[in-house]
């Protein structure tokens, strides 16, 4: 299968405090030669000051100073690097419980999730935890990256029994896709090259399985949605009459003549061109952003989306959804939100706190109802409008919501409907 070489893999890394996850990707940025001689020489000598034997990988992501003083990640890192084959973007997040909004954050638009699982102390909370949000997130692939195998002397029985113990506890895990590598961050066996430690080992490194990735599927072809974020109006000599409604395609493919429905009015009309800037094209499909124009006059502003006919999303004003609470403040009964849904916007409030889900035991709590930062629960919101909505299953982009405070600007929630 030829790969295309401009496709874009955005990938996560989650795993315990110390599970080497920086290592890992300054080893995967290193060995992949994606790193420039000054930052080379920037950490070489921070390793020296600091003691090190040799040049600590680490160093290349944690890049907020505290991280380097503390040896931790605390934010969301994000690294971008390409190899002749793929572009890739990396969140690096924060392993500690109390950053679960980050790591929520930072997974919610990856199509690959790297959880790390050390070799020596197998599966552990951490490790649930963090599956357990990359599951929620329906991030499509995960690999499990079962890390310093140098450390318990590259043996297949131990690699074997976080194998077996991984796959028991995620049978519950909606996860289509999982895969196992044994790996040494530290010393670059199968993460760039393969180990000649572990010749048992049949499978592909770390970086191989990172490029030949599948992700096409990922996208929803199936459900055309065009969220329109501004309606373009030149007003110049040779664009005098030009209506065209701009803005990026959510999933689906639109074709020139297709016939489709503006909602939330109900409208219907035909594709008379779908324009971009380096020309015309016959046909566009997401994640492109486009201006269409229609055979009729209708009106449509930001915030109105534009689907096929036969094949419309709901509208909902009761919206079911499992929430994130990124907030430092705790939530407060009966306050108003301003709720955005791909490019609409409107009020809300949350009507019910359903059960809060415990992320170490995955328990649901259906006595405390109150929304602390990192809670994570299922909810029902109200709309003062109808939303166009997809459930997040089907479709990351539409089924996926947040919720802003009013008085500071403040993103509260991340949201993804049920």
């Amino acid at each position: 299968m030829k790969l295309d070489t401009n496709q874009l893999l955005r990938f996560t890394t989650a795993g315990s405090v110390d599970d080497g996850k920086s290592t890992l990707i300054g080893r995967l940025l290193y060995d992949s030669k994606s790193i420039f001689e000054d930052q080379i020489e920037a950490v070489t000598t921070t390793s020296e000051r600091k003691g090190h034997d040799g040049i600590d990988l680490a160093l290349f992501t944690d890049g907020l100073k505290d991280e380097r003083e503390q040896g931790i990640t605390i934010d969301v890192a994000y690294r971008y690097f390409t190899t002749p084959k793929r572009k890739f973007i990396i969140a690096d997040t924060p392993g500690h419980i109390q950053y679960t909004r980050n790591m929520v954050t930072g997974a919610s638009t990856a199509n690959a999730a790297i959880v790390l699982v050390d070799a020596r102390h197998g599966v552990i909370e951490q490790t649930k935890r963090h599956s357990f949000i990359a599951s929620l997130l329906q991030i499509p692939h995960l690999i499990v990256c079962i890390n310093k195998m140098d450390l318990v002397d590259f043996k297949q029985e131990a690699y074997d029994k976080i194998v077996s113990q991984f796959e028991e506890f995620s049978s519950k895990l909606l996860v289509r896709d999982i895969r196992f590598i044994p790996i040494s961050a530290l010393k670059g066996d199968n993460v760039v090259n393969r180990s000649e430690h572990m010749t048992w080992f049949q499978g592909a490194p770390l970086l191989h399985e990172l490029e030949t990735l599948h992700i096409s599927s990922d996208i929803n072809k199936v459900d055309a949605r065009f969220p329109v974020q501004t309606v373009l109006r030149p007003q110049s000599k040779e664009h005098l009459d030009y209506r065209g409604y701009a803005g990026r395609i959510s999933s689906g493919i639109f074709r020139k003549g297709d016939e489709v429905i503006a909602l939330p009015s109900g409208f219907t009309s035909k594709i008379k061109s779908i324009d971009t800037f380096d020309g015309e094209l016959e046909s566009a499909y997401a994640p492109m952003s486009v201006s269409i124009t229609l055979e009729d006059d209708i009106d449509i502003s930001r915030g109105d989306m534009i689907a096929k006919k036969n094949n419309q999303p709901e509208m909902l004003q009761d919206i079911d959804v499992m929430l994130c609470w990124l907030a430092d403040k705790p939530s407060q009964p009966r306050t108003k939100y301003t709720i955005m849904n791909t490019t609409n916007e409107q009020k809300a409030m949350i009507k019910e706190v359903i059960y809060k889900i415990d992320i170490n035991s995955f328990d649901r709590n259906k006595e405390d109802t109150s929304l602390a930062m990192n809670d994570i629960c299922r909810a029902k919101l109200r709309t003062v409008k109808p939303l166009m909505v997809d459930s997040y299953r089907n479709n990351r982009v539409t089924g996926s919501i947040i919720l802003v405070d009013d008085n500071t600007n403040e993103t509260v929630a991340a949201g993804m409907i049920i």
